[in-house]
Protein backbone atom coordinates (compact mmCIF):
# COMPACT_ATOMS: atom_id res chain seq x y z
CA UNK A 1 0.00 0.00 0.00
CA UNK A 2 1.48 3.41 -1.05
CA UNK A 3 0.17 6.49 1.17
CA UNK A 4 0.51 8.97 -1.09
CA UNK A 5 -2.79 11.60 -0.06
CA UNK A 6 -0.74 14.52 1.63
CA UNK A 7 -0.56 17.97 -0.38
CA UNK A 8 3.40 18.24 -0.17
CA UNK A 9 3.45 21.96 1.32
CA UNK A 10 7.37 22.00 2.07
CA UNK A 11 7.55 20.71 -1.46
CA UNK A 12 5.32 23.12 -3.41
CA UNK A 13 2.70 20.67 -4.49
CA UNK A 14 1.77 17.11 -4.40
CA UNK A 15 3.96 14.59 -4.56
CA UNK A 16 1.77 11.52 -6.07
CA UNK A 17 2.19 12.56 -9.61
CA UNK A 18 5.96 12.96 -9.22
CA UNK A 19 6.32 10.11 -7.29
CA UNK A 20 3.52 7.28 -7.12
CA UNK A 21 4.08 5.13 -10.13
CA UNK A 22 7.73 4.59 -9.01
CA UNK A 23 6.62 3.68 -5.66
CA UNK A 24 4.21 1.47 -7.19
CA UNK A 25 6.94 -0.54 -9.44
CA UNK A 26 9.19 -0.56 -6.17
CA UNK A 27 6.33 -2.96 -4.04
CA UNK A 28 5.41 -4.83 -6.90
CA UNK A 29 8.95 -5.79 -7.71
CA UNK A 30 9.12 -6.45 -4.20
CA UNK A 31 6.47 -9.38 -4.30
CA UNK A 32 3.29 -7.22 -2.98
CA UNK A 33 0.30 -8.46 -4.80
CA UNK A 34 -2.27 -6.57 -4.40
CA UNK A 35 -1.24 -3.17 -4.36
CA UNK A 36 -3.67 -0.01 -3.03
CA UNK A 37 -3.07 3.22 -4.00
CA UNK A 38 -4.38 6.32 -1.13
CA UNK A 39 -4.64 8.79 -3.19
CA UNK A 40 -5.68 12.31 -1.69
CA UNK A 41 -4.36 16.46 -2.83
CA UNK A 42 -3.84 15.75 -6.59
CA UNK A 43 -6.16 12.95 -7.00
CA UNK A 44 -6.72 13.93 -10.69
CA UNK A 45 -3.79 15.06 -11.91
CA UNK A 46 -1.54 11.75 -10.19
CA UNK A 47 -4.68 9.68 -12.07
CA UNK A 48 -3.62 11.43 -15.47
CA UNK A 49 -0.29 10.98 -15.09
CA UNK A 50 0.84 7.57 -13.49
CA UNK A 51 -0.46 3.78 -14.84
CA UNK A 52 -2.54 2.61 -12.04
CA UNK A 53 -3.67 -0.46 -14.07
CA UNK A 54 -3.95 -3.30 -11.25
CA UNK A 55 -4.02 -0.82 -8.54
CA UNK A 56 -7.47 -0.50 -5.84
CA UNK A 57 -7.48 3.25 -5.98
CA UNK A 58 -8.66 4.31 -2.80
CA UNK A 59 -9.67 8.11 -2.79
CA UNK A 60 -9.36 10.34 0.38
CA UNK A 61 -10.98 12.84 0.76
CA UNK A 62 -10.32 13.67 4.20
CA UNK A 63 -6.16 14.37 3.15
CA UNK A 64 -6.12 17.05 5.03
CA UNK A 65 -6.41 15.31 7.98
CA UNK A 66 -2.58 14.06 7.49
CA UNK A 67 -1.58 10.23 6.88
CA UNK A 68 -3.47 8.86 9.73
CA UNK A 69 -6.90 9.27 7.85
CA UNK A 70 -5.02 7.83 4.21
CA UNK A 71 -3.83 4.82 6.40
CA UNK A 72 -6.93 3.99 7.91
CA UNK A 73 -8.52 4.07 4.47
CA UNK A 74 -6.40 1.68 2.92
CA UNK A 75 -6.01 -0.57 6.27
CA UNK A 76 -9.95 -0.94 5.15
CA UNK A 77 -9.87 -1.59 2.10
CA UNK A 78 -7.42 -4.01 2.84
CA UNK A 79 -10.00 -5.99 5.36
CA UNK A 80 -12.21 -6.73 2.54
CA UNK A 81 -9.16 -8.30 0.95
CA UNK A 82 -9.62 -11.79 2.35
CA UNK A 83 -6.23 -13.09 1.11
CA UNK A 84 -3.94 -10.68 2.37
CA UNK A 85 -3.06 -11.42 5.38
CA UNK A 86 -0.37 -8.19 6.06
CA UNK A 87 -0.01 -4.83 4.25
CA UNK A 88 3.23 -3.89 3.55
CA UNK A 89 2.82 0.61 4.14
CA UNK A 90 5.14 2.29 2.02
CA UNK A 91 4.96 6.52 1.70
CA UNK A 92 5.46 8.00 -1.42
CA UNK A 93 8.08 10.36 -1.09
CA UNK A 94 10.44 7.44 -0.11
CA UNK A 95 12.55 6.97 -3.54
CA UNK A 96 15.37 5.39 -1.91
CA UNK A 97 13.36 2.48 -0.84
CA UNK A 98 14.65 -0.65 -3.25
CA UNK A 99 12.67 -3.92 -4.06
CA UNK A 100 15.13 -6.15 -2.33
CA UNK A 101 14.40 -3.91 0.38
CA UNK A 102 10.55 -4.84 0.28
CA UNK A 103 11.17 -8.33 -0.18
CA UNK A 104 13.25 -8.80 2.61
CA UNK A 105 10.57 -7.00 4.96
CA UNK A 106 7.91 -9.09 3.15
CA UNK A 107 10.07 -12.46 3.85
CA UNK A 108 8.33 -11.59 7.93
CA UNK A 109 5.09 -10.95 6.68
CA UNK A 110 2.90 -13.19 8.01
CA UNK A 111 -1.05 -12.34 9.89
CA UNK A 112 0.61 -11.35 13.52
CA UNK A 113 3.68 -9.41 11.91
CA UNK A 114 4.40 -5.90 13.03
CA UNK A 115 7.97 -5.54 11.06
CA UNK A 116 9.61 -2.02 9.53
CA UNK A 117 12.80 -1.63 7.66
CA UNK A 118 16.20 -0.44 9.75
CA UNK A 119 19.00 1.86 8.25
CA UNK A 120 21.62 2.02 10.32
CA UNK A 121 19.63 0.82 13.15
CA UNK A 122 17.31 3.20 13.38
CA UNK A 123 13.25 2.12 12.24
CA UNK A 124 11.97 3.67 9.44
CA UNK A 125 9.84 2.75 6.12
CA UNK A 126 8.28 0.05 5.14
CA UNK A 127 6.06 -1.34 7.77
CA UNK A 128 4.51 -4.20 7.30
CA UNK A 129 1.46 -4.57 9.17
CA UNK A 130 -0.48 -7.95 10.00
CA UNK A 131 -3.94 -8.30 9.54
CA UNK A 132 -4.14 -9.16 13.50
CA UNK A 133 -3.26 -5.15 13.94
CA UNK A 134 -5.17 -3.22 11.43
CA UNK A 135 -8.35 -3.02 13.52
CA UNK A 136 -6.12 -1.39 16.35
CA UNK A 137 -4.01 0.62 13.84
CA UNK A 138 -7.24 2.06 11.95
CA UNK A 139 -8.57 3.07 15.63
CA UNK A 140 -5.28 5.13 16.65
CA UNK A 141 -4.16 6.40 13.44
CA UNK A 142 -4.08 9.88 13.81
CA UNK A 143 -3.07 13.12 12.35
CA UNK A 144 0.39 12.48 10.69
CA UNK A 145 1.47 10.28 12.68
CA UNK A 146 0.08 7.66 10.77
CA UNK A 147 1.21 4.10 12.83
CA UNK A 148 3.83 5.45 14.80
CA UNK A 149 2.21 5.51 18.28
CA UNK A 150 0.69 2.07 17.79
CA UNK A 151 4.50 0.78 16.87
CA UNK A 152 5.56 2.59 19.95
CA UNK A 153 3.04 0.69 22.43
CA UNK A 154 3.68 -2.47 20.82
CA UNK A 155 7.70 -1.82 20.68
CA UNK A 156 8.68 -5.31 22.23
CA UNK A 157 6.42 -6.88 19.38
CA UNK A 158 7.76 -4.96 16.20
CA UNK A 159 11.12 -6.69 14.63
CA UNK A 160 13.20 -3.98 12.49
CA UNK A 161 14.54 -5.39 9.56
CA UNK A 162 18.12 -4.08 8.24
CA UNK A 163 17.69 -2.66 4.76
CA UNK A 164 19.74 0.20 4.94
CA UNK A 165 22.97 -1.90 2.75
CA UNK A 166 20.10 -2.18 -0.33
CA UNK A 167 17.81 0.60 0.34
CA UNK A 168 17.98 4.19 2.02
CA UNK A 169 15.14 5.74 4.07
CA UNK A 170 15.28 9.26 2.97
CA UNK A 171 12.05 11.39 2.31
CA UNK A 172 11.71 13.96 -0.48
CA UNK A 173 10.42 17.23 1.39
CA UNK A 174 11.84 19.52 -1.07
CA UNK A 175 12.44 19.90 -4.36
Amino acid sequence: MVLAGGAGRRYGGPKAPVFLGQALRVLRDGGCDPLIAVLGAGAHRTRAVVDLAGVRVVDNPGWAEGMGSSLRLGLDTATRMPDVSAVCVHLVDMPGVSPTAVARLLAQAHAGCLTRAGYGGEPGHPVVLGRDHWAEVITAARGDQGARGYLRRHAAHVTVVECGDVAAGYDIDER
